[in-house]
Order: structure tokens, then sequence, then C-alpha cells
């Protein structure tokens, strides 16, 4: 019997869609029929000039777009996008001007305020000003080592308004590793914060930005920020730095459509991080598509994501300003002071469009959270999961616990195309554990080893003609070798991504980990997330990461768990976690050892690294820990004797 979806939308809810207005608008201004997803999609890209194209009208970039949309449309890299257009990032995130609420934003539950559309235009007028005062250019660098707050928005649209290029780092990262980050590109100016809550706690971030400012090899401009009072006063403050900029009308700095706007940097967890470089109308381009017909954001929704500076997902809900959407921000523990915080902030600000991690949802379904019985989220329209896949469980929990009418969407994609490949549509059914849809122009496949597709088994995410949001290439990779290493090295002229995933029967993904992460006991190729999402349903489990062990000329499978407390890695237990893999997976992806350990390390952005898991079990350095969470956890898979048996 075939399963039923989670969700369907109604009628109504599909008429009114953003996706519905525009596929209308394709067909009359192409004279096409595309009377469903899967045609509008194969469509979209088999047509890319006409696809881009209607994007640019429909969704309203503000530029110059000019007559031709794309040379060397079959070269992956080296298609051109809109060589004729001129644009300018932030004068589309400031189109609005009102005295509406444009950014929302708490720091934990210590500190809130607001800021109106006009505000937000105002503040940006006066750091443009000053920024131009301090001699910063186009095709300068700006950093910021931030918290996030508004601020920080403020900051990038002012560097971005002059053609500047912005990157960011967290407050939570090490010196070291902020200076892998920011050393390799040579910022102009640092914006720092002073501080941030934790927990509940106050983190002093002065000494680590003293350090970061001495360190750096080139000596530029900095600029603290205050978390709590931007309008305090100390050394090398925002408030002084504001003052040298007197307010004016804003100006906007039209540049090609493939200028730099961002330098997103990679984990960092087998070497330095990639310096990956984003443009301006790519990232603009595909974040409006994202925004208003993959999300369905309208003017004057609410978009909360739960993210840091240091993650692009910050760059992706800023974004939304183009669509004309507040954006409410959150900074600090999801879990402070109450398990529900976040939803308190979600019911307090009526918001319509939800964003947060799969790891998450997972523990507030093992906290036992029901928020749809406690809090009033008739407002939420749409909740956002990425950073891993969604587990089924989790699935089932967002329709049971927290609302029954939601437009789930998980969605994947990276700091690598700072977007999505596969994602939400809320026209479509929501099946469980899967994304939905493959993204409009995205000529997603998944390949076999030999380069072919695969419809009957799992493979490697592809992509096979190139879209706008392709980086424009690495920081100081002149001939470009090391960004074709990156994603062109596995096939020719695609792009390879580097997940292991399924497209499945309707059209959607379902994402079965790293490619690089995958297990390979006696040649049969196993995905990570299947083992985690069978660990996943065990109560005594809290957390858990998968490796492949190398032993006796093959590869074993060896599962870590972190555990409830009270709770031991017993016989039963173990016997347990097997059977319900066993039975619900396959004897392959049993593993042969179980072992306890007391916490995972994590990246940054709360991604477990399974690779550097693997360099400790074999005795291999992690070389670069800085990018870690908590590089401490490392220690607890050294020398494990449970492991050399």
């Amino acid at each position: 019997m075939t399963q039923a979806p989670l969700w369907q939308p109604t009628s109504d809810r599909v008429e009114s869609a953003n996706l519905t207005s525009f596929t209308r608008y394709l067909e009359q201004q192409h004279n096409v029929q595309l009377p469903d997803y899967p045609s509008l999609w194969q469509w979209s890209v088999d047509n890319p000039a006409d696809f881009w194209s209607s994007i640019w009208d429909a969704c309203g970039l503000i530029g110059e777009k000019g007559n031709l949309v794309v040379n060397h449309e079959e070269q992956m890299p080296g298609a051109e996008w809109f060589p004729e257009a001129r644009l300018n990032y932030a004068e589309n995130l400031l189109r609005t001007e009102s005295d509406n609420v444009a950014i929302i934003f708490w720091g934990e539950d210590q500190t809130k305020r607001e800021l109106s559309f006009n505000q937000l235009r105002l503040l940006v007028s006066q750091c443009q000003r000053a920024l131009i005062r301090a001699g910063i250019g186009k095709g300068d660098r700006v950093a910021g080592y931030v918290a996030n707050t508004p601020e920080a928005i403020v900051a990038m649209l002012a560097a971005t308004s002059i053609g500047a290029v912005w990157c960011s780092a967290s407050p939570d990262f090490g010196v070291d590793g902020v200076l892998d980050r920011f050393d390799q590109i040579s910022p102009s100016l640092v914006f720092c914060t002073d501080g941030y809550y934790y927990n509940g706690k106050w983190v002093d971030c002065m000494e680590k930005n003293h350090a970061v400012m001495e360190r750096l090899s080139k000596p530029c401009i900095h600029v603290v920020i205050p978390y709590q009072d931007p309008t305090q006063t100390m050394d090398n403050c925002w408030k002084d730095f504001l003052s040298i900029g007197s307010p004016g009308p804003l100006e906007f700095e039209r540049v090609p459509f493939a200028h730099p706007l961002f330098v997103m940097f990679s984990s960092g967890t087998t070497g330095k991080p990639k310096c990956i470089v984003h443009s301006v109308g790519g990232t603009l381009i595909q974040h409006l598509k994202e925004h208003q017909l993959h999300s369905d954001i309208k003017p004057a929704d609410r978009l909360f994501y739960f993210t840091t500076c240091g993650w692009m997902m910050w760059n992706w809900l800023v974004s939304a300003l183009a669509s004309k959407a507040t954006l409410v921000l959150y900074d600090g523990s999801p879990f402070a002071g109450s398990q529900v915080l976040l939803f308190d902030l979600a019911e307090q600000h009526q918001v319509t469009h939800f964003g947060t991690s799969a790891k998450f949802i997972e523990a507030c379904n093992k906290a036992g959270l029901h928020p749809q019985e406690s809090h009033d989220l008739s407002h939420l329209r749409s909740l956002f999961s990425t950073g891993s896949p969604l587990a089924p469980e989790s699935f089932r929990y967002v329709y049971e616990k927290i609302k029954s009418d939601v437009h789930l969407a998980s969605i994947s994609g990276g700091t690598d195309i700072i977007s999505c490949f596969a994602l939400g549509n809320p026209t479509l059914p929501v099946w469980i554990g899967e994304l939905q849809c493959l993204g409009l122009g995205m000529a997603v496949d998944a390949f076999d080893p030999a380069g072919k597709p695969t419809r009957s088994d799992k493979g490697d995410l592809v992509c096979t003609k190139p879209f706008p949001c392709m980086p424009i290439g690495f920081w100081n990779d002149d001939d470009g070798a090391r960004y074709k290493a990156a994603y062109f090295e596995r096939f020719e002229n695609v792009w390879c991504h580097g997940d292991f995933v399924e497209i499945t029967e309707h059209n959607g993904m379902i994402i079965h980990g790293r490619s690089d992460a995958v297990l390979n006991p006696g040649g049969v190729r196993i995905g990570t997330a299947e083992i985690y999402r069978q660990v996943e349903k065990i109560d005594a489990v809290v957390e858990s990461i998968v490796i492949g062990q190398q032993w006796q000329d093959d590869t074993r499978v060896v599962l870590f768990v972190v555990l409830r407390d009270g709770e031991d890695l017993n016989e039963e237990l173990a016997h347990t976690i097997r059977t319900q893999i066993r039975q619900h997976a396959t004897p392959r992806h049993v593993p042969a050892k179980i072992v306890q350990v007391t916490d995972i390390p994590r990246t940054k952005s709360g991604k477990i690294v399974e690779l550097a898991v693997r360099d400790v079990v074999h005795g291999r350095p992690v070389i670069n820990t800085e990018s870690l969470a908590n590089p401490e956890a490392l220690r607890y898979f050294e020398n494990r004797p449970e492991l050399s048996v």
C-alpha cells in the first residue's frame, strides 16, 4: 500500500502561492504549458536563459539587466551570467521605505530591540559615509567578527552598498580560527562585538578582539559594536565610527553581476578553510528565487532562522529583506533559560517562516516538547530544517507536536553555493524523510560511480549545467586550480557536490550523508544518515556518530553513542541498537562496534564531524581544530581499547 503524504497544501494555498503565479507568468510569456512542478522544473533547466531572465523580472531585481543572459552556457566553470548587468545588493535589500518593522532582535532573553525599515536605511547611510571617510571602497574587504545583531546587518549593507566585499565569523570562534579565515583575504576594516550572551552568561570578547587585531598580517581599522547597547561609548566604538559619517541620502555603487559580494569560508576541518567567493548577482537572484517561489515569502512576512554570522544561513536570511520581509534575529543558546524560548519568540512576534537545524528539532522531540499545545503558532506557515538530514521521526514530530498544518521544508545545499540544490515547495505534498523537490533552474541529478544518472540506487549529488550562484572562484586561486579540484575533478564539466543522495519516485531527494563519509564495508556503499535515522529512534540515545574503521583489509562500521543521564551501554542496549538497525536498514548497516562517549565534536554551525573522528580513531592528526565548537570532544575517541580488537 502506498504511504500517504504527511501534509498536502489546500487548494486555496496552492492558488495563492507565488509559485503558482510565476508558473502562469511563464506560460503566458513563453507560450508553454506547465501543468505540474516536474514540467516546470524541466523547462527551467532546459531553457536557462529564458528562466533566469524571467526570475529577474518576476522577482523584481533592481538594476540594469542588459540584453544578454548567459555566455558559454554549457561551460562549467566558465559560464558568464548577465554580462551586461549592473546592480547593487544593498540597494535591492533596502528597497522598502516605511516605518514598518524591518528587524526584530533577541539576544537570548537578555536584550531586545527593533528597527524599522526607515531606521535601518538611516543607519546604513551613516555607516556607508563612515566607511567612505575611512577610505573603504569598491573591492575592499570588510570583515565582521560579530554576533547576530541588527548592527551586523547594517555593517554588511553599508559595505556592499559601496561595492566592498563582506565576510564574517561568529564571536564563538577562537583567535586562530578567525585568523585562518580573515588573514587570507586581508580585510581593510574589522567590526567586532564586545561580547554576547550564551545560556544566560555574558561572554566577554575584548581579549580575543585585541589578539586578532594584533596578529592580522595587514593592519586594519577596528570598530567595536557593543552588544547590549550600540550607543555605548568605548574605545573604537560603533557610535563614534558612525559619527564620522553624517546621515544623508543612500547611494549605491552598481557593479557587474559577477562582482564579489561575500567571501564564505568552508568548515576547515581538513585544513585551512577555503575562501569561497560569491557574486552580487548570483547570490541575489538565487535567494530571491528561493525565498519567493520555494519558500512563498511575501511582503510583511516574518522570517526567523536560528543561525550565527559564521554560517551561510545568515546570508540567506538577510537577503529576505529584498522580498520585503521582516527579519527575526536570535543570538545565543536555543534553550537558554527555557527549552521553549524560540517558540516564545515565534509566538510573540507572529513568525510566519521558522528556520532551524535538524538537530534542534530532534532535541525538542527528545525533550518531549509539545509546542502545538503550549504556544499559539497560528501565524506559522512554513518550517525550514537544514544542517543535516532530517530524520523521518522528526518529520512526524513536526506534524504531531509542533503544528499539523505547516509546510515543512527540509532544505540542502551549502556554503559552496550559498543556497540550495533541493528544498521546499508550498504547492507540493510533504513525504516523510524527503526533501520535496529539486531547485528551479538547477540541473540536479544523482550519478553512479561511472558518471551515469541513477534512479534505482543512491549516488553522488551533481549539477550537470551551470547556474548563476556558482562561486566566482576561491580567493587567491588565480588559475582556478583549487576551485576546479573541489567540484569538477570527479566528473568532467559537472559539479560534484559531495553529498550521497537518492532521487525519489516523487522527484524529491533523500540525503544519505556526505560522500567522503560514506561507509564501504565489503565494498558496499552505505550513507551514514541511514544509520542515524534508526539510532535516533532509541530513547536512551541522545546523539550518535558513525565512521568506517580500517580493519583487516576491509572497513568495519563503528558507532559512537552519547546516552541519556543514568544510561549505560550494556549488552541489552547494544542488542537493541543493532536489532533496530538490522530490521529497518540492512545487516550491512549493523555496526561491528558500538562505543559510548561523553560528547561528539561538531562545527560552529552544529554539524558533526565524521572525518575528524575518523582521523582520530586512525591516529591521524586533525589539522584544524579551530573550526570546531568543542574540539575537546575529540579526546573521547583517542586510543579506545574497544577498537583494537
